[in-house]
């Protein structure tokens, strides 16, 4: 298997000047309601408002001159279509995100914002990237995939570069799980480093890679919506991320759509950030196994900031 801790390394270099180096802030309503010591890694705070830039910047950097002049496509429910949008506007590359229909409208006008060309396709991000590889098999160009991509995950690992410095003595790292990007290169990077358990946090509406790592293989399962709409969705069958999750995750948790709000709702009145609601399902896989942790130190990802106005009013 690929070393990601080190492609993760050589990603820091080469992205350090378009990444914003997020910061690590204690949560003293969650430190004294549990008794761990708990902190934040705020990539809500990251350009594009969530983590995706960083491997979508990535991603871009790895390509040819020629490669890039021809353009790139990806696919996406928002997050992963913003961040390739604003990469390839940096690096003057024409883009193209292909999106299922049902996707966050303030994602997609996030994406429109940097100037890339939409495409609708099918009521789920797997028919979408589906849709996506096909279009950049036809036409020649770069597919940008939101997880299953060596350079994807090692970008998005390079989040665990900054903290496993940042934070030098966490044991406890929570991070919401989807396509697996995030969480696989994240525990690359910092299992090499120090011995942290790793738990990935799942909506119960969608699942998919949680339930394909509890059956050994990679399941074709309907989602249903979430309020984790960044998490949602199926997983591109042989998808790299799915082994790196079998090896590297400790512990899954399965989160409801009430403890999503709830933990939501907490938040916005303890801390004077916005989040979305991946990031709110990661602190409430916490609070599910917050007697475990008790005086340990623990790091919460906060994985992004792109919630819609209107989902924002029906939570608060």
């Amino acid at each position: 298997m690929m070393n990601f801790h080190q492609s993760a390394l050589n990603a820091a270099h080469m992205i350090k000047s378009f990444v914003r180096e997020t910061p690590v802030e204690q949560s003293h309503w969650l430190s004294e309601e549990t008794g761990a010591h708990v902190w934040f890694k705020c990539e809500n705070l990251q350009h594009t408002g969530s983590f995706k830039f960083r491997g979508a910047v990535n991603k871009l950097l790895s390509l040819s001159d020629e490669e890039r002049s021809s353009g790139v496509v990806s696919a996406s429910t928002g997050n992963h279509g913003a961040a390739v949008a604003r990469a390839a506007s940096l690096l003057e590359t024409k883009c193209t995100i292909f999106v299922p229909e049902n996707a966050s409208p303030a994602k997609l006008k996030a994406i429109k914002a940097y100037g890339a060309k939409i495409v609708k396709e099918g009521d789920d991000c797997l028919v979408a990237e589906t849709a996506g590889r096909l279009y950049a098999s036809e036409n020649g160009v770069a597919y940008v995939s939101p997880y299953n991509d060596p350079e994807i995950v090692a970008g998005q690992g390079t989040a665990g570069v900054e903290l496993i410095k940042q934070l030098p003595d966490v044991e406890a790292l929570f991070v919401s799980l989807g396509g697996g990007g995030l969480i696989s290169g994240m525990a690359s990077a910092m299992k090499v480093e120090k011995n942290v358990t790793v738990v990935a946090c799942s909506p119960e509406n969608s699942p998919v890679m949680h339930k394909s790592v509890e059956a050994g293989r990679i399941l074709d399962m309907e989602s249903k919506p979430t309020l984790s709409d960044g998490t949602a969705g199926g997983v591109e069958e042989g998808a790299i991320t799915f082994e790196l999750c079998r090896e590297l995750v400790d512990d899954y948790v399965l989160i409801t759509e009430r403890e999503i709000a709830e933990s939501f709702g907490a938040f916005m009145k303890n801390h004077n950030m916005l989040i979305e609601g991946s990031a709110a399902m990661a602190i409430a896989g916490f609070l599910k196994q917050k007697d475990r942790w008790s005086g340990k130190q623990v790091a919460i990802v906060l994985c992004g900031a792109n919630i819609s106005t209107k989902t924002l009013k029906e939570l608060l």
